[in-house]
């Protein structure tokens, strides 16, 4: 199972700061890299509900934000039922937030100031864990619907034996009459 670059460049990606600047400065890095389908937002409390709307493959999140800290936001992401992988880099410049962020469920994370070949390095590698996850867990749901189909041709056909078996018997017996 690989990813190929193209899907990895597809990949839709959100960015998460309050700071304009370094909002631009990642849109402008993941275009000049290829990156297609990248949006963004200044407004923690949006988050949520794009990410309903729209199952980004990586979201980059700032932790520190007025309003609506990173934290917060993990832990809104968290209720989203439908993706049971949270596909989360948090963006920090303070360190002791590193295990924290990890520990609230973020996979990966950047420090500030942003290296940005580590940055681009980052996120590729965090898009192809993402997208293999996909591929496996459509991988899985295919397989677990063949072998519940294969179950009840299994079970049709042993029922049908059995009923072949019935009417055998049947006609063994003399029927009274």
């Amino acid at each position: 199972m690989m990813v190929s670059a193209p899907e990895i460049l597809n990949a839709s990606i959100l960015i998460v700061d309050d700071q304009e600047v370094n909002v631009s400065l990642l849109e402008q890095l993941l275009s000049e890299a290829g990156y297609a389908c990248v949006a963004s937002t200044m407004k923690p409390q949006e988050v949520c509900a794009l990410h309903r709307k729209n199952s980004y493959d990586l979201i980059l999140l700032d932790l520190q934000m007025p309003g609506m800290d990173g934290f917060q936001v993990m832990e809104g992401l968290k209720t989203n039922d439908a993706d049971r992988y949270l596909p989360v880099i948090v963006l920090t410049a303070q360190p002791g937030h590193k295990l924290r962020a990890l520990q609230a469920g973020a996979k990966d994370f950047i420090s500030k100031p942003f290296d940005l070949i580590e940055v681009k390095t980052r996120i590729h590698n965090m898009l192809e864990v993402r997208l293999l996850y996909r591929k496996l867990e459509q991988t899985v749901e295919k397989r677990t619907a063949e072998l519940r189909e294969s179950e009840a041709r299994f079970h049709a056909m042993r029922d049908m034996a059995g009923f072949c078996a019935q009417l055998r018997q049947q006609l063994r017996s003399p029927t009274d009459g």
